[in-house]
């Protein structure tokens, strides 16, 4: 057997499978898309077996799109959990066959708790199309299982016509991506549009402040005793007037073996780049990155330090 022809085929098959989805477009779908949009409660995916596994993708990806959805599992419905449905929410049922024993005794109870109902069958005929409100057709020519048993260009392209829904869906509710980044601030995208300098910079003993008047070697001790790689410089109003780094350290005492006896602001690197506690980590990194440093300076709008962030710290954040 050539494994790599026959893979060929399956992927061929499933491919014409969703290809063929867009002569099924038309005026069930905008319905569809209009129901959703009408529905005052949640939208409740249904579905069992491997098409039940569609649902749960389907209702996550709406729910993390800004509409409030759950997962029905369509056998359990008749022991119980019918009772999570409301008259003002939307039933979407996922269903090949859409004639399944399970399907025959829930929907009438569907329909009798007043719930409108959108079909996604491969079978426009079945008892699932005849109880719905809108039926998309998502048939297939063959299913990719050379027994033409095993769900999978037909779960595959239930798949696609749910995803077209949700994109449709999101477009036209003007989800933004700091929507999406809003329920999903564990991600990278949540961090990036939330995470701020505040949020990660060092403070108190982490953030070492010294006066321009004290010498290197004292200085050295604060910086040790924070466990950081510089030292934020103040003048005598308490405004940042330099930052002294463990790079102005070795680029220095090469020169001056007494360096330790000098005071820092002879040696200190002057007007550093700096960052506001409101700013954006990201906006942070991209300066860091810009100026090939690792460290910067938090200022207040005096110009008081009151942090320090570390290219440390956007790491342990997840954002490098």
């Amino acid at each position: 057997m050539n494994l790599v022809k026959r893979a060929r085929e399956v992927l061929d098959i499933e491919a014409d499978a969703v290809k063929n989805l867009k002569t099924h477009l038309g005026k069930s779908f905008e319905l569809a898309i209009s129901l959703l949009l009408k529905t005052k409660g949640r939208v409740v995916v249904s579905g069992m077996g491997k098409t039940g596994i569609i649902a749960q993708k389907f209702s996550a990806t709406l729910a993390s799109t800004g509409t409030p959805s759950l997962f029905l599992h369509t056998a359990e419905a008749i022991h119980g959990d019918l009772g999570k449905v409301t008259a003002d929410d939307l039933i979407i049922i996922l269903s090949n066959s859409g004639s399944t024993d399970e399907m025959k005794q829930i929907l009438p109870l569907m329909k009798k708790i007043g719930a409108k109902i959108i079909a996604l069958t491969g079978n426009p005929n079945s008892v699932l199309a005849k109880y719905s409100d809108c039926v998309l057709d998502v048939s297939v020519k063959k299913e990719a299982c050379p027994l033409g048993l095993a769900p999978t260009a037909s779960t595959t392209a239930t798949l696609a016509m749910a995803d077209a829904l949700a994109v449709c869906l999101l477009e036209l509710k003007g989800f933004k991506e700091k929507d999406f980044a809003f329920f999903h601030p564990g991600g990278l995208l949540g961090k990036r549009l939330f995470l701020k300098v505040s949020d990660i910079m060092r403070t108190g003993s982490q953030n070492a402040i010294v006066n321009e008047e004290q010498k290197i070697s004292q200085v050295l001790v604060k910086i040790t005793q924070a466990r950081s790689g510089s030292a934020a410089i103040i003048d005598k109003k308490g405004k940042l007037s330099g930052i002294f780094t463990d790079g102005d350290l070795r680029r220095h005492l090469e020169a001056d073996p007494d360096l330790s006896r000098r005071k820092v602001k002879d040696v200190m690197t002057k007007n550093p780049a700096t960052v506001a506690p409101e700013m954006l980590a990201v906006e942070a990194l991209r300066i860091l990155r810009e100026k090939k440093i690792d460290e910067l300076p938090v200022v207040d709008e005096a110009n008081k330090p009151v942090g320090l962030l570390d290219v440390q710290d956007l790491l342990r954040a997840g954002l490098v």
